[in-house]
């Protein structure tokens, strides 16, 4: 039978995307869906008929699974982030180590065992992050999460994943917007102010932040929001509004402005303090970063008389925690506003053996091979699309003894590790580590000599 758009069809849920969708198996044919789970026997409504693929929604769910559970978010099924809500925290766990064996062995060509997976301990209001896209219609501010693969708000005040208190702060924006008459950023005319609210939380020290990322260079009755902010977070440390006048999909401008209180926040990882602005990136669950960067300290196995680079450092948060372990450390990070966090927080730490360059990894690594600084360990944590491939030739002749890389997408980690192999180095041992829970993605740790 060929499948048509409109058709009604059974369907056994066998796997999971990458993205947390399912797929089933019509005839042969893949056919995905938002929503399910595996083990799931459904009814699956087509909306979508390609060549090699089709796209349906539940219509019945004829036989659940044994995974399956109630989810306890009422917008789940429509938002865009927790595709794992309704599925039990053990299969959700599966998953994500076996998604990483898979793309090593797929995609890197690797023979390499994932180590057990590093579960959270607390699956709820564990982010330490949200940005908020926004929408005022007639003076009312609605707020929430884009749903799955659009720009469509789904309103959500009271997120699971995000801290109790961010509500109360979407609260005081609410009550702002409405007496301040503000409009929010129209995508389509690039015209309104107001694009997103953006707080950051420093789980260790309560810290809170609030930020609006504006299509301007100032708000209206800034000393009416800082007043309903101050009265509704207990913790707020730090008001700033964040210019984005671009017209694209990047939530963050490059200049901030601190309308009340401190320019960063600040928080303790591993015993050491750090302090955080609105461009700086920070892991954004605080506990089961602390068993990632444990795991990348045991792998890096230093001495005293070694030199750490830390390439994609950030605020330095990696490096500090292992900068006692070493003889010297060098931190690399391409955003200037984090490399002024990072040396801040070196001295908070009275860090003295750490200097921090404000450069492109693949840059600065060419730069100081050719000072002949020589690295005994390299740490590579960079953002989701891996490393630069020019990197890999500047770090294999600076001749390191090991490797640690720690990445936010198994693809792209997989197919960095088969060129680094290509080049020698191998991969020793690989750890995944649960940094997102209920969502789609997996942060893992690897080894490599």
């Amino acid at each position: 039978m060929k499948l048509s758009k409109n058709d009604d069809i059974k369907l056994n849920i066998d796997a999971l995307t990458s993205e947390g969708s399912g797929i089933g198996r019509f005839d042969g044919f893949a056919v995905f869906v938002r929503g399910v789970v595996p083990g799931d026997e459904i009814v699956a409504h087509i909306i979508k008929c390609s060549k090699n693929y089709a796209i349906g929604i539940v219509k019945d769910i004829i036989k659940p699974s044994k995974f399956r559970v109630e989810s306890d978010c009422p917008v789940s099924s429509k938002c865009g982030g927790c595709s794992f809500r309704n599925v039990s925290y053990e299969e959700e766990l599966r998953y994500k180590k076996d998604r990483v064996q898979d793309a090593l062995e797929r995609i890197g060509k690797l023979d390499v065992k994932v180590e057990e997976i590093l579960g959270a301990d607390n699956c709820s209001h564990y982010r330490n992050k949200a940005q908020y896209p926004v929408s005022i219609c007639d003076g009312e501010l609605f707020a929430g999460f884009y749903a799955y693969k659009s720009h469509r708000i789904i309103c959500n005040d009271d997120c699971a994943l995000q801290p109790k208190e961010f509500k109360d702060g979407l609260e005081a924006f609410k009550i702002w917007t409405e007496k301040a008459d503000v409009t929010s950023y129209d995508e389509n005319t690039g015209k309104g102010l107001l694009r997103h609210i953006y707080f950051r939380k420093g789980f260790a020290t309560g810290d809170i932040m609030a930020c609006a990322v504006i299509n301007g260079n100032s708000i209206p009755e800034s000393e009416l929001l800082v007043s309903l902010l101050r009265e509704k977070l207990a913790g707020l440390k730090s008001v700033v509004i964040n210019i984005n006048r671009e017209n694209s999909n990047v939530i963050l401008g490059k200049e901030c402005k601190t309308v009340w209180g401190d320019d960063y926040i600040s928080d303790k990882l591993l015993g050491k303090t750090f302090v955080i602005s609105p461009n700086s990136f920070y892991q954004v669950n605080h506990d089961q970063c602390e068993k990632l960067y444990t795991k990348a300290r045991e792998y890096a196995n230093l001495s005293k008389d070694e030199t750490l680079l830390d390439l994609y450092c950030g605020v330095g948060t990696i490096g500090l925690t292992m900068a006692e372990d070493v003889k010297r450390l060098i931190g690399v990070e391409i955003i200037s506003q984090a490399v002024e966090n990072a040396k801040i927080n070196a001295k908070l730490n009275n860090t003295d053996n750490a200097e921090f360059i404000c450069a492109d990894a693949p840059t600065a690594a060419k730069k100081l091979e050719k000072e002949g600084i020589k690295a005994d360990v390299i740490i590579l944590d960079p953002p989701r699309k891996g490393c630069d491939g020019s990197l890999f030739d500047t770090v294999c002749q600076m001749n390191p003894k090991r490797i640690v890389y720690v990445s936010c997408d198994s693809s792209t980690l997989a197919r960095d590790l088969k060129i680094l192999d290509e080049k020698g180095y191998k991969t020793k041992k690989v750890c995944a580590v649960d940094m997102f829970p209920r969502t789609p993605h997996v942060e893992a740790v690897a080894l490599i000599e």
